[in-house]
């Protein structure tokens, strides 16, 4: 599977391959019929299907909106958002989970987990024995709340825009690391499904009890919005794909994935270290925010190291499979 895969990215190299030089196409064949109807129908579909699945929502027409506009504005965009359709897809697959509830498939994990966590990463306070998590609440400060909020909003820029100075800079670097963050993720829902695991800010407030339709929560996260008056961090996790889907952290898996592909590349030194910063920086707030427990970092760094050996077997195996044929 995973070699089908890879040979899929590496013909879609060749598709849009050569942005410095690009071989000119015609109006007539930019905006010919075959293109206007193939994403007319492609926009279609994802509407009705998203809509059926999921309920129509603003965000589902401005990513069609978005995504026709760079297809038809000119030929360097249509093959960027050609090349970007990898992260297009993640989104889609990670929004459509929440018309297919992991708890519907596994037991919930929620004690045995907290238990797990306070085994092999508990404090001792006193008299008390708690979870890091427990202990991040009793010593919460503004500082905290605050660098934690602001690392916490990169785990998406900061990866998409190393994806946008390599496909510039390093075409088939790019490619390595869009399928590694495509099958990393792949990696983490399926654990998802296989093991149902709830968030510490769950337990915090419910207990241990497994209660279906949970809502997304900001948990600490809502004190960097409060400090600041705004609702960020509210409007994202009410729109939660599934709360009980907590281990792996891919939260943590991201910006690993983005600073080995930073430093294989040799990107911007300075965008190489502010990804190293930012690194422990999210994977510090997702536990001092609750969100996640440090097994579920853990898990997330292993997902993420998995991934990217996977994609450099995968890569070995067909360099040299070249050789023997040249």
């Amino acid at each position: 599977m995973g070699n089908s895969c890879l040979t899929l990215v590496f013909f879609r190299i060749k598709m849009i391959d050569n942005l410095e030089n690009p071989v000119s196409i015609s109006k007539t064949d930019f905006y010919g019929l075959k293109p206007v109807l193939s994403m007319l129908l492609i926009s279609v579909v994802y509407l009705l299907f998203s809509a059926y699945l999921v309920g129509f929502r603003s965000d589902q027409v401005l990513l069609v909106v978005l995504t026709n506009a760079f297809y038809f504005f000119s030929e360097a965009t249509r093959k960027f958002i050609t090349a970007f359709s990898i992260f297009i897809v993640y989104w889609i697959l990670f929004d459509y989970m929440k018309a297919f509830p992991n708890y519907n498939y596994n037991t919930v994990h929620i004690k045995s987990l907290y238990d797990l966590e306070k085994s092999v990463f508990g404090i001792h306070t006193g008299t008390s024995f708690i979870t890091p998590n427990e202990y991040w609440i009793q010593h919460q400060n503004s500082f905290l709340d605050v660098m934690s909020g602001l690392f916490y909003l990169t785990w998406i820029p900061l990866p998409l825009s190393l994806a946008g100075y390599l496909f510039f800079k390093n075409r088939m670097q790019f490619f390595y690391f869009a399928f590694t963050f495509l099958l990393v993720n792949m990696i983490g829902f399926v654990i998802y499904y296989l093991y149902p695991a709830a968030p510490p800010w769950y337990s915090q407030q419910y207990g241990f009890e497994f209660i279906a339709n949970t809502r997304g929560n900001t948990a600490g996260l809502a004190r960097f919005d409060a400090f600041f008056n705004v609702g960020i961090f509210k409007s994202i996790y009410e729109k939660s794909s599934n709360v009980f889907a907590a281990m792996p952290s891919l939260h943590s898996s991201y910006p690993l994935i983005a600073l080995y592909y930073a430093i294989r590349s040799k990107v911007s030194w300075s965008l190489a270290l502010v990804i190293g910063i930012t690194m422990p920086g999210i994977w510090f707030a997702a536990v001092y925010t609750s969100h996640h427990y440090v097994l579920d970092v853990l898990a997330g760094i292993t997902c993420a190291i998995i991934g990217i050996i996977i994609v450099n077997f995968i890569a070995l195996r067909r360099s040299g499979r070249q050789q023997q044929h040249s």
